[in-house]
């Protein structure tokens, strides 16, 4: 049977790469997820996991992506520069980000390819791109290249310095969500939790434990940094029914092993719960 949406994971770490034998099992890459849907390739998050997507997509030139930012802090952005494809004439890139999170789309990714940054600015990649600033609630309806329909991308806003969307991905009667880089409030986040109602796959931001958010270790309390505990991440999932939740975002300070511990604690409040990490696939 084929799949209807396919989630394939290039980076799941926050803030910093972190490479190393410490972190050679779960990756040291920063934010990048595939998601095949229709017939359409999209992805999420531009960090320093999307350079090696974009040296896999060599193989199928030319191609058309569309791109979803949840925003534009570096880990998120940082790999942009880097995607091959994105110098090479043919391709098509539509890039989404959200309406008023630090500036606009395009002005953010040039300003970090300016000199004396970066030796090559945006405006001299070769792919055709088409930018676009979202605003929250907005949908995005692409048509399905194989079989019926289209695949439907919506959004709501996270709780994140300087702001975050959150993304769902419909299509088929399948659905994966990509919310990361928000914090978690004394209750269940409202607007999440609708956005996430019976999704099939969360990818949600589980970059602390509690102990860690509390500042009981790793130093002091994390409380307006804009991340989530696993814990969070679990109360999440059972409220919005979710049937696969993916624990995402990593702290740099957590090795393979940490992230494994985080991994079963979890597992122990919600069993269908999995850490993300670097080549990870999961078929809908």
């Amino acid at each position: 049977m084929v799949a209807t949406i396919d989630v394939r994971f290039w980076g799941v770490r926050g803030s910093i790469p972190t490479p190393g034998p410490a972190t050679a099992e779960i990756g040291g890459n920063t934010s990048c997820v595939e998601v095949r849907a229709g017939g359409r390739l999209l992805v999420f998050d531009g960090g320093t996991g999307l350079r090696g997507l974009g040296n896999s997509l060599l193989k199928e030139l030319p191609i058309e992506a569309w791109i979803f930012f949840s925003h534009v802090h570096w880990d998120h952005i940082q790999g942009f520069p880097f995607f091959t494809p994105a110098f090479i004439k043919g391709n098509t890139i539509h890039l989404y980000g959200g309406h008023k999170v630090s500036g606009t789309l395009e002005e953010t990714l040039a300003g970090q390819m300016e000199n004396p940054s970066f030796p090559v600015h945006l405006s001299e990649m070769g792919a055709k791109m088409h930018f676009n600033d979202l605003f929250e609630g907005e949908v995005v309806e692409i048509p399905a290249a194989t079989g019926d329909g289209v695949v439907r991308i919506s959004n709501t806003r996270g709780n994140h310095p300087n702001g975050v969307y959150a993304y769902r991905v419909d299509h088929g009667g399948k659905s994966v969500m990509y919310a990361t880089d928000t914090e978690h409030y004394a209750i269940v986040d409202p607007k999440l939790r609708r956005l996430a109602q019976d999704v099939d796959v969360l990818i949600y931001d589980s970059q602390y434990t509690p102990e860690e958010y509390a500042g009981k270790v790793g130093g002091g309390p994390k409380t307006g940094w804009g991340h989530s505990t696993f814990e969070a991440a679990v109360e999440l999932a059972k409220a919005a029914s979710v049937k696969q939740l993916v624990l995402y975002h990593h702290d740099p300070n957590q090795d393979d092993a940490a992230v494994r511990e985080k991994e079963r604690r979890a597992k122990e409040l919600f069993p269908n719960a999995v850490a993300a990490q670097e080549g990870l696939r999961i078929s809908l």
